[in-house]
Formats: C-alpha cells, sequence, structure tokens
C-alpha cells in the first residue's frame, strides 16, 4: 500500500509542476502582451559602438522582426522547459537507489507520456501551419488540450477555422471535440 502511495504521489508531483509550468506561462504572456512588450525586443540607442560590444552578422527580415511569432517561440520554449524539469524529475525519482521497481515503472511511463506528448504536440504544430495558419502552439495534458493559432492578416477565427483546427487535433489525439480549446492569438 506505501509503493503505491509513494507512486501516486510522485505522480501528482510531476503533473502539477507541468500544470503549472502552462498556467504561468499563459499568465505571463498574457501580462506581456497587454503591457505592450515583446519579449527579446530591443531597442539600439545609438551608432555608437563601445569597445565591449561584439559585432553581429546575418541576415535579418525585416517583415517578421517583432510580431507575434514571439508569442509562439516563447510559448513552445517555456513547454519544453517545464517538460525538460519534470523528466529530470521522474529520471531521479527512477534512478533512486531506495526506489523500489514499481516507483521506477511508474517514473519511466511518466517520461513516455511526456515524450508522446511533446512529439503529438509538435505533429498538430505542423499540421495547422500545413493548412496554412502563420503559427500555432499546442499544449497538451491528461484530459485536453489546447491549441494557440495565428492567424493570417489578424484575421478573425470562423467556425471553418475550429472545425479545421478541431478534425486536425482529433485525429492525432484520440480526444473529443469538446476536449480540444482553440485560441487565436491576440
Amino acid at each position: 500500500m506505501r509503493k503505491i502511495w509513494k507512486r501516486n504521489t510522485v505522480v501528482a508531483a510531476v503533473l502539477l509542476l507541468v500544470c503549472a509550468a502552462v498556467y504561468l506561462n499563459w499568465r505571463y504572456t498574457d501580462g506581456a502582451a497587454q503591457a505592450g512588450k515583446v519579449l527579446g525586443q530591443s531597442t539600439l540607442v545609438s551608432g555608437e559602438t563601445s569597445s565591449d560590444e561584439v559585432e553581429v552578422s546575418g541576415d535579418v527580415d525585416e517583415d517578421a522582426v517583432y510580431t507575434g511569432d514571439d508569442y509562439f517561440a516563447t510559448a513552445r520554449l517555456t513547454r519544453q522547459q517545464a517538460r525538460d524539469n519534470a523528466k529530470a524529475l521522474l529520471e531521479e525519482a527512477a534512478a533512486q537507489e531506495s526506489a523500489d521497481q514499481d516507483v521506477r515503472n511508474e517514473a519511466s511511463a511518466g517520461i513516455q507520456v511526456l515524450a508522446s506528448y511533446t512529439t503529438t504536440e509538435a505533429q498538430i504544430e505542423n499540421l495547422v501551419t500545413a493548412k496554412g495558419y502563420p503559427d500555432c502552439v499546442a499544449f497538451m495534458g491528461a484530459e485536453s488540450i489546447s491549441v494557440v493559432v495565428s492567424t493570417p492578416e489578424d484575421a478573425e477565427l470562423s467556425a471553418e477555422d475550429v472545425a479545421k483546427i478541431t478534425d486536425i487535433a482529433v485525429n492525432e489525439t484520440g480526444y473529443k471535440a469538446n476536449q480540444i480549446k482553440v485560441i487565436k492569438a491576440n
């Protein structure tokens, strides 16, 4: 009985951390958008250079600079960091010498679930962008999935758009349509 309790505690803690990371990501990006700032955006003060500056060369796509695309990159990065942290906790639990085989098996299953989520989210994102949407990020959980979509030229999401995206998510996850939330990025 005690082994089952330990295993369930580890799984619940990992799921709680992943959910907390997703929630904080949503709250942070909403706050950044309301403040009118874009993560990673910088402003050059003048053309003067100092001895401690490093010159970087490369092409810059002027049309893509500082659009809503930064949200998607930030969301993917935050999601990946949360998954990496959860995976590290699971690997640590599995590697403990005092852990019994049930805990190790549960940790291994948790790692496989996280890997499955990552693969499924990437597949959904690729399929949605293949349908002509500029960008997309998916957040998959045990009971539902949220898909945040950038629309072309700030157009609104129509019922047809939501149906296309929901169909992709249903086919990739096996979830029912009522478990899928499609959100337009601001």
